[in-house]
């Protein structure tokens, strides 16, 4: 294997960040990231306990008054500082995020650490842009203007599948607007989180104002979303922990921001570009071993192109290199763990039942079998209700099926339980519009799947949760519109008072 990131030293002290300070946890259970391409563990630390969270919480509530009394001028500057260091510090980052999550070289670093400080850079300028609405005299007696104010300490969970980015989602809109964080990364990929707080610390972002507890979803996950100190929520993740996220924050009456499952479907109109259909299906599927909630899943190719279309996705499967992920020549590393590459061929072994596996469905052999890797898959003849159409299977497995007419492709798009991402490919502006019009997602790409800008929201429809990362929209998670009126009369006895008590004057 090649050149490692070299975790123990650097996280000698642990695997919380509290206070601006990192520190071991103090649960008394011990936990290991384990790098998935060998399945050797490169670095063991205590999980957060429901006192640790405690104590990151009540570092949150102390930063909020001075952090929130910030001129926006004053937080932009600081996210700039930010985005500076994080591109100084960039080759490390990719090599921690490769490290702990499989994730080729190149991927880490030409999309996650780029795509980070793009966000935070963004956010620094956005950070100078939260105006309310113009002043104006509505009532004709009054002056109303809206001032957007941060909501508080906030406290937000991140998944094992983009560490970095995802933190970077959670805690710039919110840090942005004034507020104040805890995170929670999964406990399998902490490292990247830990060193994006250490920079913001760097950055001068104040002590308390982002804070990291690494812990068990069952012990600090729900401790800190039912915290009665933590005002808002912000999950990414499956469906399901969604709902329990759901229960326990509704529980104490918080904002929610739920960004959750994704089953994309892939629609292939008779007259789009084969070539280009075909390589973006399998760049879509594959994208981060298929463990991305946007990533391609389900490809609907309308039937004079279908046949076309499976040959040549599985010509192009079959060139994937699988290998080191410390290779820039590598083009699909391992799964985030063994556990999970079971699953996984799960899903692949029960569909060979009812139907074709066309290429891959197996793990290699070789120099890469005790890494936790699977082969780019691609299915036919599986039937729209079967599991592996249905559930989201977060691999490199890749379903095609075909369809007849438009009306069909779009319906079959929409049935299922998600709407995250979505694409369509075809010639026609007047086809594809009623594509990105008819098909219920967050977002639809058309000619393309997958790339996502700093400017634009992320998030989804029906099980795919609610609310916005990225762009000027997640403000609308992180502040509070507050309604200011001003009597302009200076009058005593007012006219409306008549309404409660006394005569019209």
């Amino acid at each position: 294997m090649g050149n490692r990131f070299q975790v123990t030293d650097r996280f000698a002290d642990g695997a919380q960040y509290i206070g601006g300070k990192l520190r071991a946890g103090t649960s008394g259970r011990r936990h290991s990231v384990v790098d998935p391409a060998t399945g050797e563990s490169v670095y063991t630390y205590e999980l957060a306990s429901t006192a640790d969270v405690d104590e990151a919480v009540a570092a949150a509530k102390a930063a909020f008054p001075g952090w929130a009394g910030a001129t926006p001028g004053e937080r932009s500057d600081a996210l700039h500082r930010l985005a500076g260091i994080l591109a100084e510090r960039a080759e490390d980052f990719a090599r921690a995020e490769s490290l702990q999550c499989g994730k080729p070289i190149r991927l880490t670093t030409e999309f996650d650490v780029p795509g980070t400080i793009d966000n935070t850079a963004f956010f620094a300028g956005a950070a100078r842009h939260l105006q309310g609405q113009s002043a104006a005299e509505y009532s004709g007696d009054h002056t109303s203007y809206v001032r957007r104010e941060p909501i508080g300490v906030v406290g937000s969970i991140a998944p094992w599948n983009y560490p970095l980015q995802m933190a970077a989602w959670k805690i710039l809109p919110a840090v942005a607007a004034g507020n104040t964080i805890v995170l929670k990364p999964a406990e399998l990929t902490p490292l990247t989180s830990l060193m994006f707080a250490e920079a913001a610390k760097d950055a001068g972002i104040p002590d308390g104002v982002i804070n990291v507890v690494t812990g068990s979803g069952r012990e600090a996950g729900e401790h800190l979303v039912g915290h009665p100190d933590v005002v808002m929520t912000s999950f990414t993740g499956s469906t399901a922990v969604g709902k329990r996220v759901a229960e326990v924050a509704t529980a104490t009456v918080k904002r929610l921001h739920l960004e959750l499952g994704g089953k994309a479907p892939f629609v292939v109109f008779d007259d789009a570009d084969l070539e280009a259909a075909a390589h973006g299906a399998v760049a879509a599927s594959l994208i981060n071993a298929g463990q991305d909630c946007t990533a391609a899943t389900r490809a609907y190719v309308q039937r004079p192109l279908f046949d076309a279309f499976v040959a040549r996705v599985a010509e192009l499967m079959e060139t994937v290199r699988l290998g080191d992920p410390a290779d820039p020549a590598t083009d699909l590393g391992p799964l985030v763990s063994h556990v999970h590459r079971d699953r996984v061929a799960g899903f692949v072994e029960r569909a060979r039942g009812y139907a074709t596996v066309v290429t891959g469905g197996e793990a290699p052999g070789g120099e890469l079998e005790n890494g936790a890797y699977y082969r780019p898959t691609l299915i036919t003849g599986a039937a729209q209700d079967s599991e592996v159409v249905q559930s989201e299977i977060f691999g490199p497995v890749l379903v095609a099926l075909p369809f007849d007419t438009d009306d069909e492709g779009i319906r079959l798009a929409n049935d299922t339980l998600y709407g995250l991402a979505a694409s369509a490919w075809s010639r026609d502006v007047y086809r594809a519009n009623r594509a990105t019009r008819e098909i219920k997602a967050g977002c639809v790409w058309v000619n393309d799947h997958i790339p996502i800008i700093s400017e634009m929201p992320h998030g989804g429809y029906k099980a795919s949760g609610y609310g916005k990362d990225m762009s000027a929209y997640s403000f609308e998670e992180y502040t509070q519109v507050k309604h200011v009126m001003f009597d302009n009369t200076a009058v005593a006895a007012k006219d409306w008072h008549r309404t409660i008590f006394g005569d019209r004057l």
